[in-house]
């Protein structure tokens, strides 16, 4: 079931199991977030060059540039919407999800519902069903609000899962800031103190910020993001080594391919070997 008007606001809900067609699930998610929901077990998708099994009870928050593959869902839900349906940067200091559901470095955000929280869910989804069906002049607004209450919900349980429900709410700005400012900058920026300086904190504030998480460093969150997105330039696209290293903010290739091998085990170039004839 689709919303769309002509002014460009898209909101689209459906239920898939194994008999749907499944090549077509993730066809036209360009400029969109997307919620998918696992109502049962052993789900399986490649994102990003890495497989993930999913169970029921789960949910995954993906953006536009999540690159899914080799899809074999059972049964759950999808929803996906646009900006100008609700632009969650817009509306931040409503639903509180940036940087932790959406645009939050390189780990894929995940949720696990207990019965209290899929039930309540369930009941916002079955609204959501009825709402798309209708229309009338309070039909975008209603679904708006709808939609604002799904993420809020979602994003409470992602804190109550994480340490960052421990984290006082200055120091969890912080933390979404940082996470958003590196979606933003990674490119160009490589060390914790230019983002330092974008928050207008210091390098040690934003390390002992992060280390309140018990998790990883800084350093580590900005490392992780420029691997994620050479993963994906090696995989998914022609592009030479050389001008992935470029893109990323790498002038020497060298130090490029050094900074990949550490980490995955083996060059660009194996990586894209390897990897293209599971793709194929």
């Amino acid at each position: 079931m689709k919303f769309l008007k002509t002014t460009g606001e898209y909101l689209e809900i459906q239920n898939f199991d194994i008999t749907s067609d499944q090549t077509n699930l993730f066809e036209n998610s360009e400029e969109k977030l997307t919620l998918i929901w696992f109502t049962e077990n052993d789900n399986y998708l490649t994102i990003d060059g890495r497989r993930y099994t999913f169970m029921a009870n789960e949910i995954v928050f993906l953006t536009e540039f999540h690159q899914i593959e080799n899809i074999r869902l059972n049964k759950g839900k999808i929803l996906r919407f646009n900006r100008p349906f609700y632009c969650i940067l817009h509306h931040e200091s409503d639903v509180g999800c940036k940087g932790i559901l959406f645009f939050g470095a390189s780990n894929l955000p995940k949720i696990n519902l207990t019965n209290t929280d899929g039930e309540t869910l369930k009941s916002l989804w079955q609204v959501f069903e009825h709402e798309i069906k209708s229309s009338d002049e309070h039909q975008l607004e209603m679904l708006q609000m709808l939609l604002k209450r799904l993420l809020i919900l979602c994003t409470r349980i992602m804190k109550r899962q994480t340490d960052l429900s421990t984290i006082e709410e200055d120091k969890m700005t912080i933390v979404k800031e940082f996470n958003f400012l590196v979606e933003q900058h990674f490119r160009e920026k490589k060390s914790v103190a230019e983002y330092a300086e974008l928050l207008h904190k210091s390098p040690k504030t934003l390390s002992n910020v992060f280390k309140l998480l018990g998790q990883k460093k800084p350093l580590q969150f900005i490392q992780e993001r420029v691997l994620l997105e050479a993963r994906r330039q090696i995989i998914y696209t022609e592009k030479s080594i050389s001008e992935i290293a470029y893109e990323l903010g790498y002038e020497d290739l060298q130090a490029f391919s050094r900074f990949f091998k550490k980490t995955e085990g083996s060059s660009p170039s194996e990586y894209r070997a390897l990897h293209t004839k599971k793709v194929s």
